[in-house]
């Protein structure tokens, strides 16, 4: 098979160890085709070697070449590629005022400027998609694979506001695009961004209500629409603008009573505000075992109870002497955050001080790249990290939120690297998500950062998606 002149199918990364690697293919290797099948995508790559006879057509060195295996059903090669969708993602055709990018400033990541709304990415990484740009063959392959499963923005189920929502006046009826996806047993996760005064109150309820009749619909996430300062400059919608704590409080009082309906009939949550709208309404964290499994964790619901429950078990290790409480007072630690958790994080840290006597401290960090509206941790930029951190103790061991760091654990979404803001903080530093990972770090300095959930619609942001 010649060379392409392309470069789909460029493999990004080989898993140490893996069947891959032992058959020597390296990353800038290329993967042409399975079994003699030419390869449109990732998708067609997972589908195709899951079986135990497996072979590639490559391109390795510069030269074409066959690579047989020989392995169980279902183990992965160990192959990551550059582009999952083979450089032909697809764009979405929607106008929603809400979107992300629109409140983008200038200067960031290539990849972050994308407006992709790909299903493959969907299935592939959890990215959130509205099915809006879908042809007979899309619905055929979703058939034939079974891509489950799909991770779906609805927004609204009433035909209407969903298409003004969307600012697309030809979008499909969803609730009949959830009924096919269901005749394909696949389930789907959906999100709803709710925009204060356009789809909360009595549509709030059509939209959730809507879905719960879908039994192929095993989660609802419903998150806050993201406003900066930018955002507001350049979208003039009332909508675009931060839910109030009163507002707050009564999204996460109606979303509980759907709740309550939801655990009589299907003996599961489904419904989950997400941890912005409880820490804004100053409310309750639910317990774990109402997250039924944290089906939407990296999409910002349950990670604040992942931190409170790490901790509570990190003090349990620490009480019972499986932990030498020493370690954590060597040191001054120091935890840059987002403004919003940053309450929690410092109620969690006066605990664990006062446990094994540590110098803590929580220090929040201001959002300047979006606006002071945009408070989550996740979406703080490399620089503001900097001038945050600049005048801390030398002898202070500093972490900072996983979450913030893309998919790969490389860059801020500044485009800075963390070797970047090392230096520049002329210090290393640690990327956690909980106590217990910072101890981890205490416990063998210089580690790597925590890697990300397998699926992570953070994916497509990263360097080389």
């Amino acid at each position: 098979m010649p060379a392409p002149k392309d470069k789909s199918g460029a493999i990004l990364a080989i898993e140490p160890g893996s069947l891959a690697d032992e058959a020597g293919l390296a990353p800038g290797d290329q993967v042409l085709a399975i079994d003699g099948q030419p390869l449109r995508d990732a998708v067609d790559y997972r589908f195709r070697t899951s079986e135990s006879l497996v072979s590639l057509d490559v391109i390795h060195d510069g030269e074409p070449g066959v690579v047989e295996f020989e392995k169980p059903i279902d183990e992965s090669l160990g192959i990551e590629f550059e582009d999952d969708a083979f450089g032909g993602t697809s764009i979405c055709n929607n106008k929603c005022f809400f979107c992300f990018l629109k409140g983008l400033p200038k200067g960031l990541r290539k990849p972050l400027y994308i407006k992709d709304d790909d299903y493959r990415l969907s299935f592939l990484h959890g990215n959130f998609v509205t099915l809006t740009n879908l042809d007979e063959s899309d619905w055929q392959r979703l058939q034939e694979q079974r891509l489950s499963p799909m991770h779906v923005s609805v927004h609204a189920t009433g035909l209407a506001l969903r298409r003004q929502l969307l600012g697309n006046p030809r979008a499909p009826d969803i609730r009949e695009q959830l009924r096919r996806l269901e005749s394909f047993g696949i389930e789907v996760h959906a999100q709803v961004v709710l925009c204060p005064g356009v789809n909360d109150g009595s549509h709030l309820d059509q939209t959730v209500g809507d879905l719960l009749q879908h039994p192929n619909v095993s989660s609802i996430g419903v998150v806050p629409v993201g406003s900066s300062l930018d955002a507001d400059a350049r979208v003039d919608h009332p909508g675009m603008r931060r839910h109030t704590q009163a507002e707050s409080r009564a999204a996460v009082r109606q979303l509980c009573r759907w709740q309550r309906l939801a655990r009589s009939q299907r003996a599961a949550t489904a419904v989950f505000p997400s941890d912005e709208f409880y820490l804004a309404a100053n409310a309750r964290i639910p317990a774990a075992s109402r997250y039924d499994g944290f089906p939407q964790w990296e999409n910002g619901i349950g990670m604040v109870r992942t931190l409170i429950d790490d901790w509570r078990n990190l003090r349990r290790r620490i009480r019972a002497g499986r932990i030498d409480p020493t370690e954590f007072r060597r040191r001054p630690l120091v935890f840059a955050c987002g403004t919003l958790i940053a309450p929690t994080l410092t109620r969690l840290a006066a605990e664990l001080s006062a446990e094994t006597g540590a110098k803590i401290e929580v220090r929040p960090v201001r959002n300047r790249l979006f606006g002071d509206r945009v408070n989550v941790s996740g979406l703080l930029p490399g620089a503001d990290f900097a001038d945050a951190l600049a005048d801390l103790p030398p002898d202070a061991a500093v972490f900072l939120p996983r979450a913030s760091l893309d998919y790969f654990g490389k860059r801020f979404l500044d485009d800075m690297t963390r070797e970047d803001l090392e230096q520049r903080l002329g210090r290393p530093l640690s990327f956690v998500y909980t106590f217990s990972d910072a101890l981890e770090c205490l416990l063998s300095p210089g580690d790597p950062p925590p890697a990300a959930l397998p699926k992570s619609n953070g994916r497509t942001w990263s360097e080389g998606a």
